[in-house]
């Protein structure tokens, strides 16, 4: 067996009680021994985050993280720069995590969470203040225009579906649960998420009031709901939130989320997305919500779908927020709505972006101009949408960019960019007349100091024809140094979701760079089910899981093997995490010997069991049909559940690395278990790495090293025999 080549770290093995080096955290002063990427060169890392715009637009705070793998945690801190990338400063040099920076006395002061409070600093880090003395930690915080006031996000207990134990038995274990959404994502709900707002005065912050008072709700909504789901309107009078005011049963079933105005004199609180008198059709829990009366044409005028992020015009008389159409659908196309304040209507201004929009920004009112970012044919790039519905593309980069800002200038925006080689950074955006006018400028380069030492994988984008006539795109990466005349041991990525697009994201698990820089030729198809490629490709999938898009995946590996001589047809495997694990488990029963060895992370293995075990049960009714035990079953249920994964063990006859951490509650532990079980009882060669701590992810810098060895020994072990 190879053993991967190690990078040396000489710096940040050990996080120290006072950081005064700004040269010592995030320039590592690592060495590596070959231009190869590794798992060590991967956490060596600092990943940027929460950048912030000065209100004149001259200055960007902006957040680090820095893991150590000894100490086995990370560290968060905050620097500063011009608006054009020049004069960076570390602001805060303590053993303390500081997050979430905001600007605000007139851009004078920065505001940050440490050690569960808001504190200030000025804009240079120093007369450093704690404002906020609050029993409870405080998770958020958004200032009020005015900074008169201050939406502050803590935990509250909650005991809606676990009860609480007796107090004459302090440690009793126990946990009486009496309703479902009791586990989410990787913890047991006990608490939940209030938004409460506060005044700021001269003497700190006081008098927090919970917005929600006593209802049985969380604001923002887990597992990644944070800040942006509310906002404060111009005049500092209202807060837009989002919340999905339902609990238990009614919860796990439906993903309706609404955005609520809250008036902080009145404390009346008045929902945009539904009237006041609407009541919810009934809804029957076992089944799709796609056929029932809560989606029929006359109710989706009521916002019976995913909506959150609202965010204000500049001039006040709007509210725009992310839609989503349907209850029950969480890949349903996630629209930008703007609502009339004054007038109490709502427009779709994207309807002609047969796409998600993921992130947006106010340009001016008066422009009538909103910019987002929205993925197509594998890339998240920048657009421009008027009111009247036209659509400009403003970048066009084999890239993605994440978050964008306005601005002061109301000229240019400031986003995060990242692809398949290089990691986030910021970047100035100046849109033109068109996309190849438009002006990127970079404006960090954190980990320049490591990919200065790294030779980097080249990619390509081909299209094939699918078992049923249409177009498929698919990413090729190949390895540094590639040679045309060698062949190349070559892997099928199989993506999650199963609705999320193969774009080109940077993963610091499943990162193509180390794939290609450990001699992989990586094939990742847009398979169907995928966003980017219009609505009709991306829902072809629900009820369809071991149809069409599994016919796309052999389609892509095909011709890879076909037509690209440097792909090793006799030495390829397949790999993939949560709905990429289930197709791995699926195709280990139906890949007619194209695969020497598969890898699943967090897949599902049976659907029965999958359809009780996840907390998500409205996702399942979407994507099977029905429950299992439902005797009028859809044509579509029947064949998925007749088809699942662990119905084809018997055909099973390739090696197989199965991994799932236990706290994952989505796709529960037991189905990687029972993968790994299944394939040992037939004989076949097998592993399984559990991780007893990890979610759905993994997160843990000791366990993602551990990881990514477990991952490249196994292929090397199968797919790179001369090596062993």
């Amino acid at each position: 067996m190879r053993t991967l080549n190690l990078i040396t770290i000489t710096a940040l093995m050990a996080i120290p009680t006072c950081i005064n080096s700004q040269e010592m955290i995030g320039k590592n002063n690592i060495k590596l021994e070959t231009r190869t990427m590794t798992p060590e060169a991967l956490w060596a890392m600092g990943r940027i985050s929460s950048a912030q715009v000065s209100p004149d637009g001259q200055k960007i705070v902006y957040q680090v993280g820095y893991y150590s793998v000894e100490e086995n945690r990370g560290h968060h801190m905050l620097f500063v720069m011009n608006s054009d990338g020049t004069d960076k400063k570390q602001l805060t040099k303590t053993s303390s995590n500081e997050t979430d920076p905001s600007w605000i006395d007139n851009g004078n002061r920065i505001a940050f969470i440490t050690n569960g409070q808001v504190w200030s600093m000025k804009a240079d880090g120093t007369d450093r203040q704690q404002m906020s003395n609050e029993a409870d930690e405080i998770e958020g915080y958004k200032f009020s225009p005015d900074e008169k006031h201050v939406i502050l996000i803590k935990s509250l207990p909650y005991h809606g579906t676990i009860k609480e134990n007796p107090k004459d038995l302090p440690k009793a274990t126990g946990r009486l649960v009496t309703d479902l959404n009791y586990r989410h994502w990787d913890h047991y709900v006990e608490s939940i998420a209030h938004p409460f707002v506060a005044e700021n005065t001269a003497s700190g912050i006081i008098n927090s009031t919970d917005i929600l008072g006593n209802e049985p709700y969380e604001c923002p909504m887990a597992p990644f709901g944070g800040i942006e789901q509310l906002d404060w309107s111009t005049d500092s009078k209202q807060i837009a939130y989002t919340c999905r005011k339902k609990e238990g049963k009614e919860y796990a079933i439906s993903t309706d989320s609404d955005i609520y105005l809250y008036n902080i004199g009145t404390r009346e609180t008045t929902n945009l997305c539904k009237p006041e008198d609407y009541q919810e059709p009934a809804i029957d829990a076992t089944k799709t919500m796609a056929t029932q009366r809560v989606n029929a044409e006359e109710n989706l005028k009521n916002n019976p779908g995913y909506d959150t992020n609202p965010q204000f015009s500049p001039d006040g008389k709007f509210v725009a927020w992310l839609s989503m159409a349907r209850n029950g659908y969480e890949s349903d196309r996630n629209r930008l709505c703007i609502y009339d304040l004054a007038s109490g209507t709502k427009k779709y201004v994207t309807e002609t972006f047969d796409s998600n929009v993921d992130d947006y920004c106010w340009s001016d009112t008066k422009d009538a101009m909103i910019y987002f970012i929205g993925v197509w044919h594998g890339t998240e790039n920048l657009y421009a949408i008027t009111w009247k519905g036209e659509v400009k593309q403003v970048t066009d980069n084999w890239a993605d960019f994440g978050s964008v800002h306005m601005l002061g200038d109301k000229r240019r925006l400031l986003m995060e960019r990242h692809s398949y080689t290089e990691c986030a950074d910021l970047y100035l955006v100046t849109p033109g007349k068109n996309a190849q006018k438009t002006k990127i400028e970079r404006i960090t380069n954190e980990n320049e100091h490591i990919f200065d030492q790294l030779d980097k994988p080249s990619v390509d984008q081909r299209w094939t024809k699918t078992t049923d006539g249409k177009d498929l795109m698919y990413w090729v990466v190949k390895p540094p140094h590639f040679d045309e005349t060698k062949k190349y041991p070559t892997l099928l990525f199989c993506e999650g979701g199963p609705q999320s697009p193969v774009s080109q994201f940077w993963s610091y698990r499943w990162n193509f760079m180390i794939m290609a820089s450990q001699g992989y030729v990586v094939i990742a198809p847009n398979r169907r089910g995928l966003p980017g490629f219009g609505s009709e490709w991306c829902e072809q999938i629900s009820g369809d899981w071991t149809g069409q898009c599994m016919n796309d995946y052999l389609s892509a590996i095909d011709d890879a093997i076909t037509t690209l001589p440097y792909v090793d047809k006799d030495h390829v495997g397949a790999v993939g995490a949560s709905f990429g694990g289930f197709s791995v488990y699926y195709l280990a029963g139906h890949h007619d010997k194209r695969f020497k060895c598969f890898i699943a992370h967090d897949g599902a293995f049976n659907l029965e069991s999958m359809y009780t075990d996840t907390e998500e049960v409205w996702f399942s009714n979407w994507e099977y049909d029905d429950a299992y035990w439902n005797k009028d079953q859809t044509a579509r249920a029947r064949k998925t559940y007749e088809n699942s994964p662990h119905r084809f063990v018997d055909k099973w006859d390739t090696p197989i690395l199965c991994i799932h951490g236990e706290k994952d509650y989505r796709i529960n532990a037991n189905q990687g278990m029972g993968a790994f079980n299944a394939a040992r009882l037939r004989g076949i060669p097998a592993e399984l790495l559990i991780f007893p701590d990890e979610n759905h992810w993994v997160l843990k810098p000791q366990n993602g090293i551990l990881w990514q060895r477990t991952f490249f020994n196994w292929l090397d072990r199968w797919l790179k025999p001369c090596d062993k």
